[in-house]
């Protein structure tokens, strides 16, 4: 690197990168944690199409799973999106795909929140296993339950009166 006579760094012919690698947890669950997705090939089809969002987002998913009330994504983060507009438009075109997938989910909705949590390289197979064991995980505890532990764990104060939609 070399310096002009103001003082200013320059690259000289060098090109400039932006590099990252941001993993974030995200949970969110359907509004009152209605089971609108109980069918689980249905559900597998609701990680894939979020899959995808999260892919044209620059936002590749490693892990998507859940059970009938809520869904876990850890993905890779884009450096040019924020996660509240990442979390936006998950929201908003599975609420869109969910409906048009028959008149059962007419009224499906998210809940108006979520919790996102990063995520050390180190690690994220551990929270891929995490995510992967979902179903056995929720015949012990509930969705309420896990994410007030996540919170705790993370140190992030809550108020139950605004937590749940």
């Amino acid at each position: 690197m070399s310096f002009n006579p103001n003082g200013v760094a320059q690259l000289g012919d060098r090109m400039p990168q932006s590099l990252s690698n941001v993993h974030i947890h995200l949970i969110f669950s359907t509004k009152t944690r209605q089971p609108f997705l109980r069918d689980e090939e249905m559900r597998k089809s609701l990680h894939a199409y979020l899959a995808g969002i999260g892919k044209h987002l620059d936002c590749p998913a490693v892990r998507i799973g859940g059970v009938e009330d809520h869904v876990h994504i850890l993905s890779r983060m884009s450096r040019t999106i924020t996660i509240a507009d990442w979390v936006k438009e998950l929201k908003r075109a599975s609420t869109i795909w969910l409906k048009e997938q028959g008149e059962a989910l007419g009224d499906f909705q998210w809940q108006a929140g979520y919790a996102a949590f990063s995520v050390s390289q180190s690690n994220v197979g551990s929270v891929v296993e995490y995510i992967e064991r979902q179903e056995a995980h929720h015949q012990r505890t509930t969705f309420q339950d896990e994410l007030r532990a996540f919170l705790s764990k993370n140190n992030i104060e809550f108020d139950e009166r605004y937590l749940w939609d």
